[in-house]
């Protein structure tokens, strides 16, 4: 069985934050890759590839739970393992 076999198929809508509903601990044990327009993105919190959009954080600041305050991009966004 190869490597390719063993990967969980990538969702549509994923979130690397635990406490959100379309967060896949499978999938993160993979090293995952985003592409936003054309470039890689390192930065990516979220995506929806059918909506066409990423979340990323905005600079260093943090909403009143210290969480990273977010702002959504529009493009063409693709995911893939690395």
């Amino acid at each position: 069985m190869t490597e390719a076999n063993q990967r969980p198929e990538l969702p549509d809508h994923l979130s690397i934050d635990a406490r959100s509903p379309f967060h896949n601990r499978a999938v993160f044990e993979h090293d995952i890759g985003i592409r936003f327009n054309g470039k890689d993105r390192n930065d990516v919190e979220e995506y929806c590839i059918s909506e066409g959009w990423v979340k990323v954080p905005a600079g260093k600041t943090l909403d009143r739970k210290g969480q990273p305050l977010l702002i959504k991009l529009k493009g063409q966004v693709e995911a893939f393992y690395r």
